[in-house]
Parts: structure tokens; C-alpha cells; sequence
């Protein structure tokens, strides 16, 4: 049973509770805020994570929290701890909030049990809630809404969290969501486009890396092949609307999915969406912990 003070994927919030949630993330741009008691939260990171483990880790310091951070490759996982049992060892050992990320998709379904608010650092292929308001609010700092907004998603979708979380809350907002990229790693061809074509139509073009980690056979697809035909080239940069950017969850493979030259170009917020999430975990973390 998901608690009120959980968020486990998009799909549990409804759009008032997004803009709730953006809302306050922007407050806290500019307005130092501390959770009264400074509660224990533990990190536990299953996976590797630079980006999404340290954006929470500088919100919690932000909002005054104790933080544990958990490292799988010394714990008792290496004995054959269930998930469970290592996070009821947290919250009997005082934590009162855990964030997770983990390799297996909708792990939290095995936590019915924990008392304590879970929030999800990503699971498996399947949701990243987080990353995903992050974006939502990348691109609603860019434009002050969401109805009628093109957004094109290049890449490795069949294998991105963040593609399928960001379908889900763009569609629910207004926009509409197309697909690009290798088609045989495309899970929902209705939406697909040739990359020049969506390209040009787009307001927010958002690259995907190639996630080699979960398919070997992702590694027949050469950096500079792949580059030539799915990525973002200076060229199709510059058949851009003058108002559109770019988005990327990173970590970025530069010369892969877009031209180095361009990870900072004027059109890019990549840089900004890491920025915004810190403010949007805090407000996730403020969300969970202050009742």
C-alpha cells in the first residue's frame, strides 16, 4: 500500500500535486528552508549514480537532514539480505525516510511493510520520478506551460526510466510527446518520427544515452555512427526552432548522442535541469518529511 508521504512513480500524482511540487521548488531557489528536528534519512543506492545520488545528498545537507549513506558493495547484501531486511534495519536504526534506487524494476513493491516514507531514485527501466520533475520544471521555467509544447525524446527508450516517466506527466500536462532514434530500441512505434522531421517541429528536443549497462548488443551501435544517424549533430541543432532547447538526464556521452560542441550551447539547459534538481528533491524531501 503506497503511503501519502511515498513517491514511488509520476503516475500517483495528479497535476495539482505536480504544480504543488514545482511551486515549491522554486520557492526554495531563493529561500534557505530547514526541516525542523533534523531527521535521519538514509541514501541507498544500488546502483552507480552520480547526478541523482548527490543532488539529494546536497538537498538533504540544505534542509539540515542527517544523512546515511549506504554502500551495497561492503553491507550485508553481499550475504544474502533481501531489500526488505536492509531497509528495516534503516528505519529500525532510526532513519525516518529512505531514497532508493535499484536495478530491479518496481522493487519497492517488495516494501509493503516499511513505515517510513520511500521515495524513488529510479527502479530497473521502468520510473524516475524525480528526474522526471526535474524536467517538468526545466521546462516550465522555459516556457510557463505545458499545453500545446511538441517534445521529442531521442534515443534508448525502450531502456530509459526517464523516458517512460516523462511520457506519462507531459501527456497528462498537454504536450505531446514523440519518439525518435534506433527503432528497434523504440517500445512504442505509434509515436515515432524520423529525427530531422521531429526535430524540426520540436520545442524541447531531450537525448537519451545509450544504456550499454543493460543490453549488450547496444554495443554494435558505434559512438560515431550513432551520432551521424540518431544523434544531434550541428546540423540538425541548427534546424531548430528559435526557441527550442535541449534536455539530457545525463551522464552525457559527448560525441555519442550530441556533438560536445553543443552540451552548452544557447539552446541547451542541460547543466540547468542538474541545478533544478536539487530544488525539486528538496521539495520532495519537505514533501515527505514535514506532515
Amino acid at each position: 500500500m503506497i503511503k501519502k508521504t511515498d513517491l514511488l512513480t509520476i503516475d500517483e500524482l495528479s497535476e495539482s500535486d505536480i504544480f504543488s511540487i514545482l511551486k515549491k521548488a522554486m520557492l526554495l531557489t531563493n529561500k534557505d528552508w530547514q526541516i525542523e528536528g533534523n531527521p535521519l534519512v538514509a541514501n541507498l543506492f544500488f546502483e552507480d549514480s552520480t547526478r541523482t545520488h548527490y543532488s539529494f545528498s546536497s538537498a538533504e545537507n540544505s534542509l539540515g537532514l542527517k544523512i546515511l549513506e549506504f554502500n551495497a558493495g561492503v553491507s550485508s547484501v553481499n550475504k544474502g539480505e533481501s531489500l526488505y531486511d536492509t531497509c528495516k534495519t534503516f528505519e529500525s536504526i532510526g532513519a525516518k525516510a529512505l531514497v532508493i534506487r535499484h536495478k530491479k524494476n518496481e522493487y519497492y513493491k517488495e516494501l509493503e511493510g516499511i513505515n517510513i516514507p520511500i521515495i524513488n531514485a529510479g527502479d530497473g527501466t521502468g520510473n524516475h520520478p524525480t528526474q522526471c520533475l526535474l524536467d517538468l520544471l526545466t521546462i516550465y521555467q522555459e516556457f510557463g506551460s505545458f499545453k500545446g509544447l511538441n517534445v521529442l525524446i531521442v534515443g534508448d527508450i525502450s531502456h530509459s526510466r526517464v523516458a517512460h516517466s516523462d511520457l506519462k506527466a507531459l501527456t497528462m500536462l498537454g504536450a505531446t510527446v514523440k519518439y525518435s532514434g534506433p527503432k528497434q530500441y523504440c517500445d512504442d512505434l505509434d509515436r515515432y518520427v524520423e529525427l530531422d522531421e521531429g526535430i524540426k517541429a520540436a520545442d524541447v528536443v531531450m537525448l537519451l544515452r545509450i544504456q550499454y549497462e543493460r543490453d549488450e548488443k547496444l554495443k554494435d551501435l558505434l559512438p560515431e555512427e550513432y551520432l551521424a544517424k540518431y544523434g544531434l549533430t550541428i546540423e540538425r541543432y541548427n534546424m531548430m526552432k528559435g526557441k527550442a532547447i535541449i534536455m539530457h538526464p545525463a551522464p552525457v556521452n559527448r560525441g555519442v548522442e550530441i556533438d560536445s560542441s553543443l552540451v552548452e550551447a544557447p539552446k541547451s539547459r542541460i547543466f540547468k535541469q542538474m541545478e533544478n534538481g536539487v530544488q525539486v528533491r528538496k521539495a520532495v524531501l519537505i514533501r515527505s518529511l514535514c506532515k
